[in-house]
């Protein structure tokens, strides 16, 4: 196998694995197994994504993992979920036409690509207005927001996550539960100003 593969390429061999694979630089890179406390935690912030979109009426819908998101020629990653906008896509794709909002859950082998390389890859892509970064360690979701030419951080620990666009929003407590201890709220991070870098296991 070429270690450099086109996405028609990629595709085509992606499809012979046993394992999940993005592809970031022409090269498949294997996602990691994931462990229970992740999973949990993807479930939810899917549910609660697709809950508020529902509840709000929007034409957009909540896609849970397995959906890509075309970055480059050179480059396609698979959020743990994502909000696609506009008409559903097909039963069939399996490339979001229009992601909004992306969402990565952080495993010990991806926290530096998710928090860097896709960092600055998602916001390549003009429609993506938000990327969550959840932990599942701790109750902390960092929330990057497209704002003109920055991108603007904020670490929520309680309260309620704002997605404007699309117009939804929803608590905390949906994606960890309750936490009455735990006395933060929010406060933010300067705008991203990193240089991206690489991870995960390449074949």
């Amino acid at each position: 196998m070429p270690q450099r593969l086109t996405r028609q390429e990629f595709v085509a061999w992606a499809e012979t694995q046993p394992r999940r694979y993005e592809r970031i630089d022409g090269e498949p890179v294997a996602m990691p197994r994931q462990p229970a406390a992740h999973v949990r935690i993807k479930s939810r912030i899917w549910a609660a994504l697709d809950r508020v979109i529902q509840r709000a009426g929007l034409d957009s819908e909540a896609l849970a993992d397995g959906m890509t998101v075309e970055i480059d020629a050179d480059t396609d990653y698979e959020p743990d979920a994502l909000v696609n906008c506009g008409p559903n896509v097909p039963p069939e794709a399996t490339v979001a036409s229009n992601p909004v909002i992306v969402v990565e859950v952080l495993s010990p082998s991806t926290q530096s690509i998710d928090s860097n390389a896709k960092l600055a890859d998602y916001f390549r892509v003009p429609s993506i207005q938000h990327y969550l970064i959840l932990q599942t360690r701790k109750r902390e979701v960092i929330h990057y927001t497209r704002s003109g030419t920055e991108i603007i951080a904020r670490v929520l620990h309680l309260g309620t996550i704002a997605l404007h666009p699309p117009g939804i929003e929803f608590d905390l407590t949906e994606v960890y539960g309750p936490d009455t201890a735990n006395p933060l709220t929010d406060s933010p991070l300067p705008p991203h100003s990193g240089q991206p870098s690489t991870g995960g296991t390449r074949p």
